[in-house]
Formats: C-alpha cells, structure tokens, sequence
C-alpha cells in the first residue's frame, strides 16, 4: 500500500523558535490560525506528535469545529482522525489527554518500549513495536496498510526533524509569528545533521498567505534522493513528470509519457513530454535531454524523472531512451510505471539502465497517475 502523503506543521518565532524557556507554552499563533490548523487536521487522515511534545504541551490533537467534524461522518470518515504518538522508550502517562479524548489511537515504538507502553496505557491506544529503534519507512508503511493516506505531523522538533533528513516529509507548512523569543536555548524547529542536498539544498515555495497576524508557508522538497529508495522530493517530480504526460497528443500507437531532469541541487534542468513541438515520434525522455547541451557537466549527478520506464527499443529513432540516458552520463532514473507489452513484448528498459551502472527507483504509487492519459490503450486499473 502507498505510504501517506507526510505533512510537516509548525509554528515558530522570527528567530526560529518553537517556544521559549518558559514554564508556560509560548502561543505562537492566534485564533486565525488555530482555526487553519483544525482545517488541517480535519482534512487527515492521522495526525501525529512525538512523545516530548506530548509531555510538555499534553495535546489533544482533535477536530475542534463541529461543522468539520460533521463533514468528516458525513463522507463516511470518522469524526477525528487517528492520533499517532511516537515513543522510543514507551514511558508515558495514560491521564494525559492526547490517550482520553478524540477517536482511535495508535502508539509507535520499539520492541523495548512496547512492553512498557502496554502496561502504562492499558487498553487506551493500540501499540506498534517497530524493532530495536523506531523505524520511520516501517511506521509510514504500516499507516498505509491502515488506509492513511495523509499525516499531519505536530512535532516536535525531534520528529520533525527526522523526517526531514530522511526524505519522509512531502510538505512543510511554517507558520512565522511576528514576535523574537531571543533565548539561547529555546528550543528550534530542525536541529543539526545532514539534510537532502546538504548545504546548498532549497526547497520549494509552493505559496504563501496571511493567517492574522502570522505569515504561512508552504515548502515542498527538491532536492533528489541517491539511491533505490524514493524521496518525497522525487515523488514531488516524478508527479510533475505525470502531469506532463497529460500534455500529450493523444496517439492509438504511442504511449503519452513525461519527463523532468533535475539537477542534484533540485534544480530542474529540462523537461519534455510525448509528441512535443508536433515531432510525432518524439520521445520524453529524448525531448527533455534534447533541451540540454552535450556533456553538460551537471547531468552525471542529476536524475532523470519518467512516468513510464524508459523504452529500451524503439522503431522510430537509432537510439532508445535507456540508451540515450546512458550515453549521457545521468546515473539515477526514476519511474512510476513499468512498459506493459502493447507495443513491445519483453520490453525492459530498467534492465538495459542497470546493466550501465544506472540507478532506478520505482515509485508504484504513481503507476496510477503514468496510466491516466493512456487508458484508452491500458484499460485495466494500473496497466500492470
């Protein structure tokens, strides 16, 4: 099942702050944007908080409008989402008001930790032991398996910052309070290690409004993944190559297929779609590097993003797109949807990729959203 769309919310001061040093939580925000985060959770499936925010802020992490909650039952969802803690050590309070209040609940920890969660929390959450240390890809997986399909996360920094350097986090929706805490030790939304892209990694503002006397944004990351293993950042482009295929002519003899090259900064390069600029052969993967001057120094670390596996043999031009990704030095593809055999039996464009050393990641997730413009050639639901 595909793991949830994973949203990253916060609050901070203008010096980065989540809180002071206070025996009182500082609110950051006011009634505006508390109301925009109970849209948000009201629009997710689970919402999620670590066990340090619990302890010092005893959340309850509820749907707090009725009318929303009402929209909830009425689609046939619960009326609260599931509330998700995670807890290494398993040491927590059955009386806070996060395991009393709202709908089902759910505890993620290690295989140590369950043992004493389970005594501490009786029947009030289901608990989940993740192995010897909590495993987040694990933790996603199994949220999937529930039919989770978007995590609001609440923190804390700890959290949020794992996510971050793991790749999990999809969205960053950041919430600026014009206040400075100025505390040294205040605590801080990320704290340090290693982020996709290191130091020269950006991330994408995807837009940015008002909320009272607060300035939201949102972030999306951009910067590649290096290995098999998909990011969110290369689930955010290989989507963009989807769309793009929506772009093509449509054709009883070809696939419509998108691409987007990105460079390891996150920087996109070039892009292309099926039939572009009225070449009726035109491949995307051929359109995109076309874009791109030979030998271009920034390919050999960028990713080439394609809805559909490129082809690994082809009629209409001397080289396939595998070999045309090969020849030019890019080492990472990733691809939503395997070639079916309707035009060529056997077809494996990922073999030829591997065998050149090329790494590939598979994201089946978006198979769905690879088949939607060819339909007309791939009726069954994912064309596998």
């Amino acid at each position: 099942m595909p793991r949830p769309y994973v949203l990253l919310s916060a609050a901070v001061s203008l010096d980065g702050c989540l809180d002071d040093t206070g025996p009182e939580r500082l609110l950051l925000s006011g009634p505006e944007d508390f109301d925009r985060v109970d849209a948000e959770r009201a629009a997710s499936d689970a919402v999620l908080v670590g066990a340090g925010t619990l302890r010092a802020d005893r959340p309850r992490l509820l749907v707090n409008s009725p009318r929303r909650r009402a929209e909830r039952t009425g689609a046939g969802r619960p009326e609260f989402p599931l509330k998700v803690a995670v807890s290494g050590g398993g040491d927590l309070d059955a009386g806070d008001p996060f395991w009393r209040t709202g709908g089902e609940r759910l505890l993620y920890t290690t295989d140590e930790g369950a043992r004493l969660a389970r005594a501490r929390l009786g029947g009030a959450a289901e608990v989940v032991a993740l192995g010897p240390a909590v495993d987040w890809a694990a933790l996603l997986d199994d949220l999937g398996t529930r039919g989770a399909r978007r995590l609001m996360v609440e923190g804390g920094a700890r959290v949020h910052t794992q996510l971050l350097q793991s790749g999990f986090a999809d969205e960053l929706r950041l919430a600026v309070a014009p206040l400075v805490v100025g505390e040294p030790d205040a605590p801080r939304l990320f704290g340090p290690g290693a982020y996709p892209g290191g130091p020269r990694g950006r991330m994408r503002v995807l837009d940015t409004e008002r909320v009272g006397d607060v300035i939201v944004t949102r972030y999306a990351p951009t910067v590649p993944g290096t290995g098999e293993a998909a990011t969110a950042a290369d689930r955010h482009w290989l989507r963009t190559a989807c769309d793009l295929a929506a772009l093509c002519p449509p054709s009883a003899t070809a696939f419509s297929v998108g691409a987007v090259i990105v460079a390891a900064d996150g920087t996109e390069l070039a892009r292309g779609h099926s039939r572009e600029a009225g070449d009726p052969v035109a491949h995307a993967e051929e359109a995109a590097l076309a874009k791109l001057a030979g030998g271009d120094p920034r390919l050999a670390a960028a990713t080439v993003y394609s809805s559909l596996e490129p082809c690994a043999r082809r009629a209409s031009r001397p080289r396939p797109c595998a070999r045309l990704i090969v020849d030019a030095g890019v080492r990472r593809v990733v691809t939503a949807w395997r070639e079916p055999d309707t035009f060529v039996p056997g077809a494996d464009g990922i073999g030829v990729l591997a065998g050149a050393g090329v790494v590939v990641a598979e994201v089946p997730e978006l198979a769905e959203a690879a088949v939607r413009p060819n339909r007309h050639l791939v009726p069954a639901a994912t064309g596998q």
